[in-house]
Parts: C-alpha cells; sequence; structure tokens
C-alpha cells in the first residue's frame, strides 16, 4: 500500500481550539513560590559548581543578582530560533533597553547553547535530540536553583514531522511516548536502565491550547508526541543512507502511531518532560508540523514558508507569557 493511500481509513484529529471554545476552560495552577526540586545532594559539597556549557558558575557570577527574576524559560533547537525568540519578546513585554546596548547571548563564551535574558524570560537553544537537550537542562535547572527561582515555567518550542496533519498545523502536547510507543524516559545508569515518567502539565496544556485566536491563520490542536533517538530510522524514513524496512513496514508503523494518538514526532519532548517532572516546575511542548510523514518524507516546503510555521509556537507561547504578566497585545 502506497503512503499516500495510508491517510484515508484513520481516525479524525482531535478539535482545534476553535471547535472548542465552549469546552471546559480547564483550571491551571497558580504559582505558591515552588522552588525546583533539587535531587543531587552532592551539589551541597561543591565549593563551585562550574555551568560548564552555559559558561556560568557559581563563583565567579552572582547567579541570584543575574536570575532570581526568571519565571519562563523558553528552549528551542537553534541559536538563530531563540534569538529571534528574545528579541520578539523584548517587543511583546515592552521592555526597555538602554540605548546603544542590545540583547546578548549570555553564553557566548562557549560555542554550545545560546542563552538570552529578556526580563524574567530565559530563552535558550537546545541542540537536536535527548543527550544535547539533557546537558542543558541539567546545568539550566541548577542554575535556576541557585538563583533560588520559583514558580518557574518550561516551554519547548520547535519543529516536528506531523501525522496526519496539514503543515504549519500547531501540536501541544499532551502525552509523550517513545519510538516503542511506552510513556517512560529510560536512562542507562551504572549499567541498568531507569526508567522515569514524563507527565507533562495538564492544566498548562489547557492554558495554551486558550491562547490560540479566532482569527489566526493556523490551527492548534492537542495529542500525543513521539520522541525518538533519530531523524531517519527511528522515525520510519525510506531517505536514509541506512534503511532496512520496506514502504509498506514504514506505512504500518505511522498508522499504528496514529491511531494511538500521535500527532507529531521529534527528538527531545520525552527527556524535557521527564525533567520537569523530576525538578517538580510545569512545563509544555509545543512544535509546529513541517510535514505530513504519511504523506512523504522530505521536507521539501520553500524556505521562507518553513520559517512562518517556525514562528508559530513562539506566538502561543508569548501570549501566554504575556497574560500571566498581564500585558494586552
Amino acid at each position: 500500500m502506497s503512503a499516500f493511500n495510508a491517510i484515508n481509513d484513520l481516525k479524525e484529529p482531535k478539535k482545534t481550539t476553535r471547535d472548542r471554545k465552549d469546552d471546559d476552560e480547564g483550571e491551571e495552577e497558580e504559582g505558591n513560590g515552588q522552588r525546583i526540586q533539587v535531587r543531587n545532594k552532592h551539589l551541597d559539597e561543591l565549593e563551585d559548581d562550574v555551568l560548564y556549557h552555559l559558561a556560568l558558575s557559581t563563583k565567579a557570577n552572582d547567579l541570584v543578582a543575574m536570575f532570581n527574576d526568571v519565571k519562563f524559560v523558553c528552549l528551542g533547537g537553534s541559536p538563530r530560533r531563540m534569538e529571534e525568540f528574545a528579541f520578539y519578546m523584548w517587543q511583546q513585554l515592552k521592555t526597555d533597553i538602554p540605548a546603544g546596548q542590545t540583547l546578548e547571548n549570555i553564553a557566548r563564551a562557549t560555542d554550545r547553547y545560546a542563552m538570552y535574558k529578556v526580563g524574567p524570560v530565559l530563552s535558550l537553544s537546545h541542540g537536536m535530540g535527548v543527550p544535547s537537550i539533557s546537558i542543558l537542562l541539567h546545568e539550566v535547572m541548577k542554575l535556576l536553583h541557585y538563583a533560588r527561582c520559583s514558580d518557574v515555567v518550561f516551554f519547548r518550542m520547535g519543529t516536528s514531522g506531523g501525522l496526519g496533519l496539514k503543515p504549519g498545523t500547531v501540536v501541544i502536547t499532551e502525552e509523550v511516548l517513545d519510538g516503542m510507543f511506552q510513556p517512560h524516559f529510560e536512562i542507562q545508569i551504572l549499567g541498568e536502565i531507569v526508567r522515569r515518567p514524563v507527565t507533562l502539565d495538564d492544566g498548562l496544556i489547557k492554558a495554551l491550547l486558550l491562547c490560540s485566536r479566532p482569527d489566526d491563520d493556523f490551527d492548534v490542536v492537542t495529542g500525543k508526541t513521539m520522541c525518538t533517538s533519530d531523524f531517519y530510522e527511528a522515525q520510519a524514513r525510506l531517505d536514509g543512507f541506512i534503511c532496512e524496512f520496506s514502504e509498506k513496514e514504514k506505512v504500518e508503523f505511522l498508522k499504528n502511531a496514529y491511531n494511538r494518538g500521535i500527532r507529531n514526532i521529534e527528538m527531545e519532548s520525552i527527556c524535557f518532560a521527564a525533567m520537569c517532572r523530576q525538578a517538580n516546575v510545569r512545563g509544555a511542548v509545543v512544535c509546529t508540523t513541517l510535514i505530513d510523514r504519511l504523506l512523504s518524507d522530505q521536507i521539501d516546503a520553500p524556505t521562507d514558508q518553513v520559517k512562518t510555521w517556525d514562528k508559530r509556537p513562539a506566538v502561543l507561547i508569548a501570549r501566554y507569557i504575556c497574560k500571566k504578566m498581564g500585558i494586552v497585545n
């Protein structure tokens, strides 16, 4: 069976915000001074904790003075995307920057990640895949711990491959599954496999969904996200350097994923969700789809179109942040 025929016998996608304005508005948990929950007793024994990949340390930098007011941490794959998001938040928050100055990449002394701060918003790049975002989250969460931040909300924004959705659709993740359709994050520690839960905050998901507007030129849906360890084989692509399965097997796998409620595929959300759960912070994953994987493997949309789609998750997240800060745009 051709991949182009695979969509014919699939379930209907979930309704968008426009179809659900009269549904349950959802209750979002308000801040109560909750600090990040540290799960490492050894940190207390360090005289100086060097956050190497962020070019910061507890001895060289006054992290409380620099970061104590942070309430929103926004992560995305590329440095360019997160620099653009920082400037976008600067406009949305109407933040004043002294004449002759501009936003600076705080982590510019390292070439691993980029980090910008706009008022209470941190904008950081996390690279591609679980190992890269894991390193960043370890150091960012320690940073916020040392800065004595409270009531921090985390967001991962980015791009993804869609399932049964029009390219450009924004998916807010309601549950993360791995490439075996299992709802947990597996990590190898001391020669053993450790499984961690990947629950996301339901109230935050509903609040983000309600940030969609009737006059938006894109749809917003909720659905499950499959997080894989690879872009090609693990995502059932036929166009990688190595491929040892047939088109029929690919189609059956993707149809199975769709029928399980999966609406998009990416490579970071399962680690993000697990670490937010471990740290006892609220987190959400918001990604735009660049392609319908039931129809194609390759992203062939024009570059300008992809850039437009790429900005859509930022729009929703910025609206949420502005609403929380009482800013009307």
